[in-house]
Protein backbone atom coordinates (compact mmCIF):
# COMPACT_ATOMS: atom_id res chain seq x y z
CA UNK A 1 0.00 0.00 0.00
CA UNK A 2 1.54 3.37 -0.75
CA UNK A 3 2.34 5.79 1.60
CA UNK A 4 0.60 8.99 0.59
CA UNK A 5 -2.72 9.02 -0.94
CA UNK A 6 -3.99 10.60 -3.87
CA UNK A 7 -6.34 13.31 -2.38
CA UNK A 8 -7.94 15.61 -3.98
CA UNK A 9 -5.24 17.74 -3.20
CA UNK A 10 -2.72 16.02 -4.89
CA UNK A 11 -4.58 15.43 -7.80
CA UNK A 12 -4.68 19.58 -8.12
CA UNK A 13 -1.21 19.70 -7.57
CA UNK A 14 -0.56 17.34 -10.24
CA UNK A 15 -2.46 19.09 -12.31
CA UNK A 16 -0.82 22.80 -11.54
CA UNK A 17 2.63 21.60 -12.47
CA UNK A 18 1.84 19.20 -15.34
CA UNK A 19 -0.10 22.75 -16.81
CA UNK A 20 2.70 24.90 -16.04
CA UNK A 21 5.48 22.43 -17.11
CA UNK A 22 8.23 23.79 -19.45
CA UNK A 23 10.75 22.20 -20.89
CA UNK A 24 14.61 24.07 -20.22
CA UNK A 25 15.20 25.20 -23.55
CA UNK A 26 18.74 23.30 -23.29
CA UNK A 27 17.41 19.64 -22.82
CA UNK A 28 14.57 19.85 -25.80
CA UNK A 29 16.55 17.98 -27.94
CA UNK A 30 17.53 15.22 -25.71
CA UNK A 31 13.50 15.28 -24.89
CA UNK A 32 12.65 14.72 -28.52
CA UNK A 33 15.13 12.23 -29.16
CA UNK A 34 13.61 10.35 -26.15
CA UNK A 35 10.00 10.24 -27.28
CA UNK A 36 11.04 10.37 -30.73
CA UNK A 37 12.34 6.44 -29.41
CA UNK A 38 9.16 5.95 -26.95
CA UNK A 39 6.88 6.51 -29.67
CA UNK A 40 8.74 4.50 -32.59
CA UNK A 41 8.72 1.43 -30.11
CA UNK A 42 5.10 1.70 -28.80
CA UNK A 43 3.73 -1.68 -30.44
CA UNK A 44 6.35 -3.17 -27.91
CA UNK A 45 4.91 -1.54 -25.04
CA UNK A 46 1.59 -1.74 -26.38
CA UNK A 47 2.44 -5.52 -26.41
CA UNK A 48 3.04 -5.24 -22.32
CA UNK A 49 0.87 -3.00 -21.37
CA UNK A 50 -2.15 -4.62 -23.08
CA UNK A 51 -1.64 -7.70 -21.07
CA UNK A 52 -1.69 -5.63 -17.71
CA UNK A 53 -4.19 -3.25 -18.83
CA UNK A 54 -1.38 -0.43 -18.39
CA UNK A 55 -0.97 2.47 -20.98
CA UNK A 56 1.97 1.79 -23.41
CA UNK A 57 3.05 4.85 -22.87
CA UNK A 58 3.61 4.73 -19.16
CA UNK A 59 5.62 1.44 -20.13
CA UNK A 60 7.71 3.64 -22.36
CA UNK A 61 8.44 6.42 -20.04
CA UNK A 62 9.37 3.92 -17.35
CA UNK A 63 11.80 1.88 -19.69
CA UNK A 64 13.35 5.53 -20.63
CA UNK A 65 14.20 6.06 -16.69
CA UNK A 66 14.81 2.86 -15.29
CA UNK A 67 16.96 1.34 -18.04
CA UNK A 68 17.63 4.20 -20.86
CA UNK A 69 15.28 2.38 -23.13
CA UNK A 70 17.49 -1.27 -23.28
CA UNK A 71 15.67 -3.98 -24.28
CA UNK A 72 18.34 -6.19 -23.15
CA UNK A 73 18.20 -5.65 -20.08
CA UNK A 74 15.91 -6.07 -17.25
CA UNK A 75 13.51 -3.59 -16.39
CA UNK A 76 13.62 -4.07 -12.99
CA UNK A 77 16.87 -3.27 -12.28
CA UNK A 78 19.27 -3.11 -15.47
CA UNK A 79 20.49 -6.43 -14.90
CA UNK A 80 21.07 -8.54 -18.30
CA UNK A 81 17.80 -10.40 -19.73
CA UNK A 82 20.76 -13.22 -20.01
CA UNK A 83 19.47 -14.44 -16.45
CA UNK A 84 17.65 -14.00 -13.69
CA UNK A 85 18.26 -10.92 -11.72
CA UNK A 86 21.03 -10.43 -9.59
CA UNK A 87 20.28 -7.16 -8.12
CA UNK A 88 17.47 -6.03 -6.14
CA UNK A 89 15.02 -7.16 -6.68
CA UNK A 90 17.06 -10.81 -6.90
CA UNK A 91 15.82 -13.80 -8.14
CA UNK A 92 13.47 -12.13 -11.01
CA UNK A 93 11.36 -13.63 -13.24
CA UNK A 94 10.79 -16.52 -10.99
CA UNK A 95 9.15 -18.22 -13.49
CA UNK A 96 10.35 -19.58 -16.67
CA UNK A 97 14.53 -19.90 -17.60
CA UNK A 98 17.00 -17.76 -19.42
CA UNK A 99 17.63 -15.93 -21.87
CA UNK A 100 14.51 -13.68 -21.28
CA UNK A 101 12.10 -12.19 -23.65
CA UNK A 102 12.56 -8.42 -22.76
CA UNK A 103 8.63 -8.42 -22.63
CA UNK A 104 8.29 -11.47 -20.50
CA UNK A 105 10.64 -9.47 -18.33
CA UNK A 106 8.70 -6.50 -18.36
CA UNK A 107 5.49 -7.73 -17.14
CA UNK A 108 7.13 -9.20 -14.00
CA UNK A 109 8.48 -5.98 -13.22
CA UNK A 110 5.18 -4.60 -13.33
CA UNK A 111 3.03 -6.61 -11.92
CA UNK A 112 6.03 -6.99 -8.69
CA UNK A 113 5.32 -3.34 -8.37
CA UNK A 114 1.57 -3.95 -8.61
CA UNK A 115 1.38 -1.47 -11.63
CA UNK A 116 -1.47 -4.05 -13.10
CA UNK A 117 -3.54 -3.33 -10.10
CA UNK A 118 -3.76 0.51 -10.59
CA UNK A 119 -6.77 1.88 -12.35
CA UNK A 120 -6.47 5.63 -12.64
CA UNK A 121 -4.70 6.33 -15.39
CA UNK A 122 -6.00 10.15 -15.58
CA UNK A 123 -3.27 12.76 -15.79
CA UNK A 124 -3.08 12.66 -11.54
CA UNK A 125 -3.18 9.76 -11.52
CA UNK A 126 -0.61 8.37 -13.96
CA UNK A 127 1.89 10.86 -11.97
CA UNK A 128 0.50 9.19 -8.70
CA UNK A 129 1.84 6.38 -9.77
CA UNK A 130 5.03 7.16 -11.37
CA UNK A 131 5.72 8.93 -8.23
CA UNK A 132 4.95 6.02 -6.00
CA UNK A 133 6.98 3.69 -8.65
CA UNK A 134 10.16 5.36 -7.82
CA UNK A 135 9.94 6.84 -4.50
CA UNK A 136 8.50 9.23 -2.06
CA UNK A 137 11.18 10.16 -0.03
CA UNK A 138 11.65 13.71 -1.99
CA UNK A 139 7.89 14.41 -0.83
CA UNK A 140 8.09 13.50 2.72
CA UNK A 141 11.30 14.74 2.97
CA UNK A 142 12.47 17.43 1.23
CA UNK A 143 9.00 18.85 -0.09
CA UNK A 144 10.60 21.99 -1.39
CA UNK A 145 12.46 19.87 -4.11
CA UNK A 146 9.79 18.43 -6.81
CA UNK A 147 10.73 14.81 -7.41
CA UNK A 148 13.24 14.54 -10.37
CA UNK A 149 11.97 11.09 -11.35
CA UNK A 150 8.81 13.67 -12.56
CA UNK A 151 10.29 16.98 -13.71
CA UNK A 152 14.10 16.80 -14.37
CA UNK A 153 14.74 18.66 -17.64
CA UNK A 154 11.84 21.15 -16.57
CA UNK A 155 12.05 24.18 -14.82
CA UNK A 156 10.14 22.67 -12.02
CA UNK A 157 13.03 21.22 -10.97
CA UNK A 158 16.99 22.78 -10.34
CA UNK A 159 18.92 20.00 -8.27
CA UNK A 160 18.92 18.46 -5.11
CA UNK A 161 18.78 14.36 -5.21
CA UNK A 162 19.13 11.40 -3.04
CA UNK A 163 22.14 10.23 -4.34
CA UNK A 164 21.67 6.37 -2.41
CA UNK A 165 18.24 5.64 -0.97
CA UNK A 166 18.79 7.57 2.09
CA UNK A 167 21.82 9.99 1.63
CA UNK A 168 20.73 13.23 0.12
CA UNK A 169 22.48 15.51 -1.81
CA UNK A 170 21.46 19.63 -2.34
CA UNK A 171 23.52 20.12 -5.11
CA UNK A 172 24.03 17.02 -6.79
CA UNK A 173 21.54 16.81 -10.53
CA UNK A 174 19.31 13.89 -11.42
CA UNK A 175 20.69 12.97 -14.86
CA UNK A 176 17.59 12.05 -16.11
CA UNK A 177 14.73 13.32 -17.92
CA UNK A 178 11.61 13.15 -15.93
CA UNK A 179 8.76 10.77 -16.85
CA UNK A 180 6.08 14.16 -16.57
CA UNK A 181 7.63 15.89 -18.53
CA UNK A 182 8.42 12.77 -21.08
CA UNK A 183 4.38 12.68 -20.90
CA UNK A 184 4.23 16.65 -21.31
CA UNK A 185 5.89 16.50 -24.53
CA UNK A 186 4.03 13.59 -25.86
CA UNK A 187 0.88 14.77 -25.04
CA UNK A 188 2.33 18.28 -26.79
CA UNK A 189 3.07 16.81 -30.04
CA UNK A 190 -0.51 14.74 -29.96
CA UNK A 191 1.15 11.62 -29.47
CA UNK A 192 -1.23 10.26 -26.14
CA UNK A 193 -3.83 10.79 -25.03
CA UNK A 194 -4.73 9.83 -21.04
CA UNK A 195 -7.91 8.08 -19.71
CA UNK A 196 -10.39 11.47 -18.75
CA UNK A 197 -9.10 13.30 -21.80
CA UNK A 198 -7.24 15.91 -19.80
CA UNK A 199 -4.96 16.82 -22.47
CA UNK A 200 -5.25 20.45 -21.53
CA UNK A 201 -5.34 20.18 -17.73
CA UNK A 202 -5.63 24.19 -16.99
CA UNK A 203 -9.41 23.53 -17.89
CA UNK A 204 -10.25 20.96 -14.91
CA UNK A 205 -9.67 23.30 -12.25
CA UNK A 206 -13.32 24.52 -11.42
CA UNK A 207 -14.01 25.17 -7.12
CA UNK A 208 -10.77 23.54 -6.10
CA UNK A 209 -9.18 26.45 -5.36
CA UNK A 210 -7.33 29.83 -6.11
CA UNK A 211 -4.43 29.09 -8.56
CA UNK A 212 -2.31 31.62 -10.56
CA UNK A 213 -2.46 30.22 -13.87
CA UNK A 214 -6.58 30.74 -13.90
CA UNK A 215 -5.69 34.22 -12.82
CA UNK A 216 -3.52 34.28 -15.88
CA UNK A 217 -6.43 33.21 -18.21
CA UNK A 218 -9.02 35.48 -16.08
CA UNK A 219 -6.76 38.42 -17.64
CA UNK A 220 -6.58 36.84 -20.81
CA UNK A 221 -10.48 37.02 -21.34
CA UNK A 222 -10.85 40.42 -20.28
CA UNK A 223 -8.60 41.91 -23.36
CA UNK A 224 -12.09 40.39 -25.43
CA UNK A 225 -14.85 42.93 -26.20
CA UNK A 226 -17.63 42.05 -23.65
CA UNK A 227 -16.10 39.92 -21.42
CA UNK A 228 -16.01 41.08 -17.87
CA UNK A 229 -14.77 38.56 -15.44
CA UNK A 230 -13.12 39.57 -11.93
CA UNK A 231 -9.12 38.06 -12.00
CA UNK A 232 -9.38 36.45 -8.68
CA UNK A 233 -7.62 33.14 -9.69
CA UNK A 234 -10.74 31.22 -9.13
CA UNK A 235 -12.38 29.30 -11.74
CA UNK A 236 -16.23 29.98 -11.05
CA UNK A 237 -19.11 30.19 -13.00
CA UNK A 238 -18.28 33.28 -14.30
CA UNK A 239 -14.81 32.28 -15.88
CA UNK A 240 -16.66 29.53 -17.41
CA UNK A 241 -19.00 31.57 -19.16
CA UNK A 242 -16.33 33.90 -20.46
CA UNK A 243 -14.60 30.83 -21.73
CA UNK A 244 -17.36 29.44 -23.28
CA UNK A 245 -18.20 32.42 -25.15
CA UNK A 246 -14.99 33.02 -26.36
CA UNK A 247 -14.09 29.39 -27.46
CA UNK A 248 -17.58 27.28 -27.25
CA UNK A 249 -16.49 25.09 -24.57
CA UNK A 250 -17.25 25.51 -20.55
CA UNK A 251 -14.11 24.45 -18.33
CA UNK A 252 -14.57 21.02 -17.67
CA UNK A 253 -15.75 20.30 -14.35
CA UNK A 254 -18.45 22.75 -15.35
CA UNK A 255 -21.77 21.17 -15.22
CA UNK A 256 -22.53 23.06 -18.53
CA UNK A 257 -20.06 21.13 -20.02
CA UNK A 258 -21.87 17.89 -19.49
CA UNK A 259 -25.10 19.19 -20.74
CA UNK A 260 -23.82 21.27 -23.32
CA UNK A 261 -23.72 19.93 -27.29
Amino acid sequence: MSRISLTEELRAEYHRLFTTCVARSDKNAAIETITDGIFADRNRYQHVGKALNIPWFVVGVLHALETERDFSCHLHNGDPLTERTRHLPDGHPQTGEPPFSWKESAIDALQLRHLDQWQDWSIAGTLFCLEDYHSWNYRLHHPEVPSPYLWSYSTHYQQGKYVTDETWNDTAIFPHCGAAVLLRRLAERGMIDFADGATTPILRYLDIGTLPEIAELQTFLNRFPGIFVRVDGHPGPRTSEAFHKLTGHYLLGDPQANSSN
